[in-house]
């Protein structure tokens, strides 16, 4: 969106609209017990091949697990704007960057219903017993 005034020059700015905001909080222990007690069953349910092999490579991997549940719960509570419902747990995969921040990738109709104009933002957080995570998914209009 542009604003013109006469004899003055305005920057083109972005605007951003929230379509949609989710948080989810889990016991890391339930989230243990799961995996116990259904073991491949559970993992192959819920995670994707590269959140396994990241979240197996750490010390604590139950953490690590909890957080992508939680995260992937929180992306469908804000995703729930679009009426879109039912998806797999594989559909969304969270992985890190480089620097560590928790990052987001959709496959299948959650791609598509994400689309080029919309964002997923997440923020994760932990302690020694629960995981959370926030999601925010933001329309973007212009550049």
């Amino acid at each position: 969106m542009e604003l013109v005034i006469p004899g003055v020059m305005v920057k083109r700015q972005v605007i951003r609209m929230i379509l949609g905001v989710g948080i989810d909080i889990i016991e890391i222990e339930r989230i243990r017990k799961s995996i116990d007690n259904y073991g491949e069953k559970f993992l192959n349910k819920i995670y994707t091949n590269n959140e396994l092999e990241y979240s197996s490579q750490k010390v604590n991997k139950y953490q690590h697990l909890a957080a992508r549940f939680a995260a992937k719960e929180a992306i469908a509570k804000a995703l729930s704007y679009s009426g879109e419902e039912g998806f797999n747990w594989k559909d969304i995969e969270i992985y890190n960057e480089k620097n560590g921040m928790p990052k987001v990738k959709l496959f299948n109709k959650l791609n598509n219903l994400l689309g080029s104009d919309k964002i997923i933002h997440i923020s994760m957080s932990h302690s020694e017993n629960y995981v959370t995570c926030f999601a925010l998914l933001e329309l973007k209009e212009g550049n």
